[in-house]
């Protein structure tokens, strides 16, 4: 289900960050950090870079549209394509399809390969079961299948990836397919949105704190780096005891001023209230951090750091 983007702020605030080259670089620079875990979640999903691409145009129209509005500047599609940078035919169709149902996501080719496989008849067996597939020749063949539906990646390359997902097994010179369908079930649909939601107010958080003149909302953390794998064990025991009491008492306050509030005419708001914890070897942490210090290093000299991000 298509979700809006977070609001921050019933009201606009001032922005604290004027657009430039050097905050371009800054956030573009950091932005690639960010996205280095989203990358990972997508691509074990299916998603590649093109597909992503494509579904973020509109996603930034819809970020420039909420910015001019709280500016003196129309929102056209000509003021829309410059703050962008989403070519002005683009914005026209993303604006002309805005109240439309969303587009389905265009699945991989690994995707579109097992899932043709399975649905097309001359695939399946009498009883309804996808055939299995001589790896190379003519149709009916797994090489064939994938040359249907592109000239432009090798068969061997698709194979390896159903394989590396689990979706077929070779027996001989035959693939077989070993999953029913390529769809998420509902249970992983419905973690996969909370997930969403839950990252969304996150970097909403950070954004409005980094670029607005308002009110900062809470969004801090603790580092600490040189711990063997049992204590993280145990740090990570502390915040979930720490989460279990911050929960009692968020939601508790929460049910107070639910009832406090229902009767009430003033704008209604909503909020959310979260807590992670994640660790892993210091060499993961320096390997995706391209330029900077290696901290393994560091702590292997004796030092250890525990802070606070504000």
């Amino acid at each position: 289900m298509k979700r809006a983007p977070p609001v921050n702020r019933p009201h606009p605030a001032r922005p604290v960050v004027q657009p430039s080259a050097e905050h371009a670089e800054l956030a573009l620079r950091e932005a690639a950090v960010l996205m280095a875990p989203l990358a990972l979640w997508l691509l074990r999903h299916g998603v590649a870079f093109p597909a992503f691409a494509d579904a973020l145009k509109p996603v930034f129209v819809e970020a420039a549209r909420q910015e001019l509005a709280g500016s003196a500047t129309d929102p056209t599609q000509s003021a829309l394509s410059l703050l962008s940078g989403v070519h002005r035919k683009d914005v026209r169709d993303i604006t002309a399809a805005r109240h439309a149902a969303p587009a389905p996501a265009r699945p991989s080719l690994a995707a579109q390969v097992f899932t043709r496989w399975l649905a097309d008849r001359r695939l399946r067996a009498a009883d309804g079961t996808p055939r299995a597939l001589a790896r190379a020749g003519g149709a009916p063949s797994f090489e064939s299948l994938c040359r249907e539906l592109s000239q432009d990646v090798h068969p061997r390359a698709i194979l390896d990836e159903l394989l590396r997902l689990g979706l077929v097994a070779l027996d001989g010179e035959n693939v077989v397919a070993t999953a029913a369908s390529f769809v998420p079930s509902p249970r992983l649909a419905e973690t996969s949105a909370l997930f969403a939601a839950n990252a969304a107010d996150h970097i909403a958080a950070a954004v409005s704190n980094l670029t607005l003149d308002a009110p900062k909302f809470l969004e801090q953390s603790v580092y600490a780096d040189g711990l063997t794998a049992p204590s993280v064990a145990v740090l990570h025991a502390a915040a979930r005891k720490a989460w279990a009491a911050a929960f009692d008492a968020v939601v508790g306050g929460a049910r107070e001023r639910l009832d406090q509030d229902k009767d009430s005419d003033a704008d209604k708001q909503r909020m959310r209230f979260g807590v992670y914890f994640f660790s892993e070897p210091m060499q993961a942490t320096a390997s995706k951090q391209p330029g900077k210090p290696d901290r393994a290093s560091s702590s292997r000299s004796g030092k250890r750091r525990t802070r606070t991000h504000p």
